[in-house]
């Protein structure tokens, strides 16, 4: 299989993953707010806001997957990995700005309560919407990073990340509701406590994503164990010596390496390349 066939199936591998996440997360953001207006539930509509930044990064990641995939040119002699990059500094950025949002919706719920401001009690309706949410973006989150480990995609194991942060927050919204329903209307603010604690993870998991994406954007170097490893497999070869001045980056799911070598000098230029 040619290197070109090779990355045409990583391309059409990950967009059909990627497609079939996006299904998903546009019937779950459907759901969600109808389930959370009619159950009044405001954790239930933040677990559908946070449906719907999945969905809108899913177009994003197709779109960028596919940009990725071009050969290199004379505008980019690295290729076009960085694309995928890209895509995933703009997946953390819209979770962050999801988990901002959330958190202060939440928190401006919670201290109206202690003000004594009084909430609407959560419906059933939401319960088992959040159940639901919990089945299926648990399904996609393995499926979708079972994919982008095998394709080495750092873009899509970031996008499954983002699926397995719905389902967890859909839990705290499950946990949250559930609690309000079972107590009575005096425990009516577990629902916005739920949707603040959803918050804070969705926050979490946003620095966690952006961190190695903002690495390789700043050109940092791969980790010593790595840089040991080509070394050692730089001096497989008899004939080189001392290899040195080793720079190494990460783009997209490959690495770019540069180093000088030391050979014997009585060889012929043609002996030595």
């Amino acid at each position: 299989m040619t290197e070109s066939s090779i990355q045409n199936n990583r391309e059409r591998v990950l967009c059909r993953v990627t497609i079939v996440g996006s299904v998903v997360n546009f019937a779950l953001v459907a759901i969600k707010f109808a389930a959370g207006i009619v159950g009044h539930s405001s954790a239930m509509i933040a677990d559908a806001i946070h449906s719907l930044s999945d969905f809108i990064t899913d177009a994003i990641l197709l779109i960028f997957v596919r940009m990725s995939g071009r050969a290199k040119d004379e505008d980019h002699d690295y290729g076009h990995g960085k694309f995928e990059t890209l895509a995933t500094a703009i997946i953390s950025i819209a979770l962050f700005a999801v988990g901002a949002g959330v958190l202060w919706e939440s928190g401006s719920k919670i201290v109206g309560w202690f003000n004594g401001e009084s909430l609407r009690m959560p419906g059933m309706a939401a319960l088992y919407a959040a159940f639901a949410s919990i089945i299926f973006k648990e399904l996609i989150f393995r499926y979708t990073l079972r994919a982008g480990k095998k394709y080495n995609s750092d873009a899509v194991v970031a996008n499954a990340w983002h699926h397995r942060s719905d389902a967890l927050s859909s839990i705290g919204t499950a946990a949250g509701i559930g609690g309000a329903l079972l107590l009575g209307p005096k425990w009516a603010i577990l629902d916005a406590v739920a949707a603040f604690v959803v918050s804070l993870f969705i926050i979490r998991v946003a620095f966690k994503l952006f961190k190695p994406c903002i690495d390789e954007l700043l050109e940092k170097s791969l980790p010593e164990s790595i840089e040991n490893e080509i070394i050692k497999e730089v001096l497989t070869f008899d004939e080189v010596h001392e290899p040195h001045n080793l720079r190494t980056r990460k783009i997209g799911n490959s690495y770019a390496i540069e180093l000088h070598i030391r050979m014997d000098g009585d060889l012929s230029l043609c002996a030595a390349h």
